[in-house]
Formats: structure tokens, C-alpha cells, sequence
């Protein structure tokens, strides 16, 4: 005689009618536990979008991920290197991903805390700044260090720090104007201003080119009202 296989679905079946006395009291207590998470998630919610700044956050350090701590002063010089801004999250105009919601509860059982005052590092259009491509969402400790939360979206474009350097200063802006200039000044084909082609003549246009492409970037940078990187890495307000 062969014995019947053995159907896991309907042992399950039969094991949930042991422990529920109705399927109704087992929906009750599934809609409960799911009421409490978009609950947890609303406050979580509230608390990024009306993130002020707090100083700092009691965590157990001893549970924390160390490669995920970072001073202020690093994450200054990589907003400073990459032209990107470090602002509290209620300046964020993204959408944080549930991912990340759920990685703050899971912080926030961990270490038995409201964590409060996230910060935000993305690039300048992500914000909604005031007048007058990967975001990374930071929680504060104190004394100048922050905890990586969160991660998303895309990299950023692998030439973004070569791109964003002539922004550092007006040394490495001037650097820049000087080598666009000496490069258009080889574009021009010989004897077009005069006969004679003399190494005093080349530097004459030379200077002439620096200075117009200087006024083209100086008015530039002043009708856009845009400045060096160390100065808007955490500023709040658009023409800055």
C-alpha cells in the first residue's frame, strides 16, 4: 500500500486552524500589525521632513557600523570636491525610498530611540532652496559626526570631481580661464590680425582672449549668482 504524499499547503492550512479560531480574528491581527508600520513610517515621515538640525542622537555606539561614521570635516571636502550640498531633510525635494524608512526603524529598535535632525548630501537640484545623481541620508551623533543611514538612486558621473574642480576657487577657476585662453589663441590661423607672426603678437592675443573669456565667466557667475564650492557646501539658499 503506497503511502499519500504529503501536501505542505494544506498542513499549513491546517496547523493556522489550530492556533486562530476564525480567519476573521487572524485578518483583525494582520491589519493591526500593518496599521502600527504605516504608523511607524508616518512618524518617521514627519520627522525627516521637519528635520531641524538636531545635534546629536544617543546611540549605542557598540551596535553601530564604524565604516559608517563620518566627521564633519570629510563629508565637507567631498561636498566641496564633488560641488554637492549637505542640508537638513526638510530642504530635500526626493522622495526618501521605503528602504530607507525601514532602515531607520530598524536603527531606532536597535538602539531603543526617536532618531531626529537627518541631513542629506545630494547635488544642489535636489533640494528646494530658498531665494533671497545620489543622495545619502545622514543621522547625527555629535561632536561633528554623522551616521550613514541610507543610500540611493545613481552614481555620480564618474568625471563629476574633474568637472566640478575649476569651482573650488578662484586660483583653480583662473587656472582654468588661463588654459582656455591659450588654447583659442592656437585656434587662430596665422597672420589673420597682421603679416608677421611674432611670439610677442601670440601673447598679445593671448591676453586679449583671457580677457574676454574672463568677463564672459565673470558676468556669468554674477547674473546666475553662483559661487565656489567651500561656500555653498551647506548653505540653504539658491543664490549662493
Amino acid at each position: 500500500m503506497l503511502l499519500p504524499k504529503t501536501n505542505i499547503k494544506e498542513k499549513l492550512i491546517k496547523a493556522k486552524l489550530k492556533n486562530y479560531t476564525s480567519e476573521e480574528n487572524r485578518l483583525k491581527e494582520v491589519y493591526s500589525i500593518l496599521a502600527n508600520v504605516d504608523n511607524e513610517f508616518k512618524r518617521i515621515e514627519e520627522n525627516i521632513s521637519i528635520s531641524n538640525g538636531t545635534p546629536k542622537n544617543n546611540f549605542n555606539i557598540d551596535l553601530l557600523d564604524h565604516s559608517r561614521i563620518f566627521h564633519i570635516n570629510e563629508i565637507k571636502q567631498i561636498c566641496i570636491d564633488y560641488r554637492l550640498r549637505f542640508l537638513d531633510t526638510k530642504y530635500f525635494k526626493g522622495e526618501i525610498p521605503a528602504e530607507g524608512l525601514s532602515k531607520i526603524k530598524t536603527l531606532e529598535k536597535e538602539h531603543k530611540l526617536e532618531i531626529k535632525g537627518f541631513k542629506i548630501i545630494a547635488p544642489s537640484k535636489l533640494f528646494k532652496l530658498e531665494d533671497k545623481d545620489d543622495p545619502l541620508l545622514f543621522a547625527p551623533i555629535g561632536n561633528g559626526y554623522h551616521y550613514l543611514v541610507h543610500q540611493w538612486g545613481n552614481d555620480l558621473h564618474p568625471l563629476r570631481k574633474v568637472l566640478m574642480w575649476p569651482f573650488k576657487g578662484m586660483v583653480n577657476l583662473s587656472v582654468l580661464v588661463l588654459l582656455l585662453s591659450f588654447f583659442v589663441t592656437l585656434l587662430i590661423p596665422e597672420g589673420l590680425f597682421s603679416k608677421s607672426n611674432s611670439t610677442a603678437e601670440f601673447w598679445i592675443i593671448n591676453f586679449f582672449m583671457f580677457k574676454c573669456i574672463a568677463s564672459v565667466v565673470i558676468f556669468y557667475g554674477f547674473a546666475l549668482g553662483k559661487n565656489f564650492n567651500p561656500e555653498i557646501w551647506n548653505s540653504k539658499y539658491f543664490n549662493s
